[in-house]
């Protein structure tokens, strides 16, 4: 059964623009995003941001249990109105704020803009996540997928126990009010099996953070700070990388070959 928990109300108006919230408009492309999201009937999903509910809408029959995460006090008790006989829970509270549900769950939204880094970095962190399936601005998407052949260092640095990929492009006029860009549908998908033994994550992560130090303008030139030239080179060739590849030209993969060569 639906029902509202609202910790402390915010202003409504004020609050969609400070968080540049575009509401999704089109029950097509909502479909499609529950469709991506791979819910089924015996799942837990956080949504964040509902708005007026068009992905709620399809949520709510697909999955088991819904708890949703509504800043504006207005949609959240509209929304626990129209949903008060389906198993729906909304929270009138900031989502980054919450603490994740035990045991494993998903998390699907149609994000504001403005808090993209701060929902995806509570993504990340969350130990039950399996999956989060996020409406974002096309470019943020792009940019940690590896559009255009260039790769970020958030994307580097939890690839061995994350999956980064988009899904889709939304055109801008599927959304009211009408932003200023398109969106992109943003998966981030948990690996059954990190890629990197637990152990020796906390290694990995220090050879990207050397790698991105941004000397020399090159992975080749950071890592001869720490490791020797000849094992250096010896790494990049094993990677397929160019010796004086930039950094963030240098794929996910690349980088993992390139740490299991100089780690052996």
């Amino acid at each position: 059964m639906a029902r509202t928990a609202r910790p402390r109300r915010t202003s409504a108006g004020d609050t969609r623009r400070r968080l540049s919230q575009n509401f999704l408009a089109d029950p097509g492309t909502a479909r499609r995003v529950v469709r991506l999201a791979g819910i089924g009937p015996d799942d837990l999903v956080v949504e964040v941001g509902p708005g007026d509910g068009a992905l709620t809408r399809f949520l709510v029959p697909a999955a088991g249990r819904v708890t949703a995460y509504e800043l504006d006090p207005r949609l959240a008790d509209r929304l626990a109105a129209r949903y008060r006989d389906r198993p729906l829970r909304v929270v009138c509270a900031d989502f980054t704020r919450a603490r994740p549900p035990r045991g494993r769950f998903a998390v699907v939204g149609n994000i504001p803009y403005a808090r993209t880094a701060d929902i995806v970095r509570w993504c990340l962190a969350a130990p039950g996540l399996t999956r989060a399936t996020l409406v974002t601005q096309l470019e943020y998407a792009r940019k940690r997928t590896g559009a255009y052949g260039r790769w970020s260092r958030l994307t580097v640095l939890t690839w061995p126990e994350w999956s980064w990929s988009l899904a889709g492009r939304i055109d801008r006029g599927r959304f009211r009010p009408v932003p200023h860009v398109d969106s992109g549908i943003l998966v981030l998908q948990r690996r059954a099996r990190p890629l990197v033994a637990p152990e020796r994550g906390p290694a990995y992560r220090r050879l990207v953070d050397l790698g991105f130090g941004g000397v020399g303008g090159s992975l080749g030139a950071s890592l001869r700070r720490a490791h020797p030239a000849r094992r250096v080179a010896a790494a990049l060739r094993a990677a397929r990388v160019p010796p004086h590849a930039p950094v963030g030209a240098v794929s996910p993969d690349q980088w993992l070959t390139v740490f299991h060569t100089l780690d052996g």
